[in-house]
């Protein structure tokens, strides 16, 4: 295949998949495997940590006056009623910290996952699944909104976020790291459901911790990577000026395609829930599972 092609093709699904709970990871591997490719190599391993850094860098761009709202009411919050700890971009440094330590200390066996398509199938079908029930438990109390007598729901803005929910989600954000099908963004608003927190408050969190989650992992992969310490290193001046337009191609339709991604992913999760995403992870990592089978892999 071309290789502008097939920048433009893994582009477009890391930034279709990178915020939906359905697993950029899980995807990018199903198509090195479908199209044959190796992206083992160091050069396509650092195509892989670039493109996924164009995706996450449209989060900042698209809640650019939800940033500076926060950075502006630091630390009492807009109402007054928050503290250095409880504050929005507080509750976001924590559920990092949870995550990043234990994260970084399995980094080994986490390597060790990355290529099993047999893993990552069991991950999508086992996450669908979850994220079905999770979503079904919830969704009477989301039709009846807030103030309604019994609601499980009691969080309905991310300003009116716990320490505690913060650290659960925080934790729960570690099988992602460690079970590569199982999703960032599932894990993390799974966990803030089963914490009480609506669909769109657990989504919105979702997308502010995977901003220094995913870009100090990203930034720690591409540095390995450049200065040899990765499993297969790649140099910048290794790299000829069409290797630096595919990297370039394929940051760019990363990033543009995350944006429109997340602004319709926001809308819908409003109007129709999760259930569309767990049906779909139900029936790609059955289909995963059986080609598996069938490959002996």
């Amino acid at each position: 295949m071309n290789e502008y092609l097939l920048s433009l093709l893994l582009g477009i699904i890391e930034g279709l998949t990178e915020f939906l709970p359905v697993s950029s990871t899980a995807h990018l591997r199903i198509a090195e495997a479908l199209m044959n490719i190796d992206l083992s190599s160091g050069y396509w391993k650092m195509y892989s940590i670039v493109i996924q850094l164009g995706a996450i860098l449209c989060l900042p761009v698209y809640f650019r006056e939800r940033i500076a709202k926060f950075v502006s009411t630091f630390p009492r919050g807009e109402r007054g009623d928050r503290t250095f700890l409880t504050h929005p971009l507080s509750l976001t440094v924590v559920a990092f910290v949870v995550t990043a330590i234990p994260a970084f200390l399995l980094v080994k066996v986490i390597g060790k996952h990355l290529e099993s398509l047999y893993l990552m199938g069991t991950s999508l079908l086992a996450g669908g699944i979850v994220m079905w029930i999770i979503d079904a438990r919830n969704a009477k109390s989301e039709a009846a909104g807030p103030g309604a007598s019994g609601n499980r729901i009691h969080t309905w803005h991310m300003e009116d976020m716990s320490l505690s929910q913060s650290i659960w989600i925080g934790a729960c954000q570690i099988l992602s790291a460690v079970f590569p099908g199982t999703s960032r963004s599932m894990s993390t608003i799974g966990a803030g459901q089963l914490a009480g927190m609506s669909r769109a408050s657990a989504l919105e969190f979702s997308f502010f911790l995977s901003i220094p989650t995913m870009v100090v992992a990203t930034c720690y992969d591409l540095l390995k990577s450049l200065t040899g310490k990765a499993e297969n290193p790649i140099g910048v001046s290794q790299i000829d000026a069409h290797g630096w337009l595919i990297l370039a191609i394929g940051f760019m339709v990363s990033y543009v395609v995350a944006y429109g991604a997340v602004a319709w992913f926001m809308a819908h999760v409003r109007r129709r829930g999760f259930a569309p995403f767990a049906v779909y992870r139900i029936v790609l990592g059955i289909v995963v599972l059986l080609w598996v089978s069938r490959l002996g892999r």
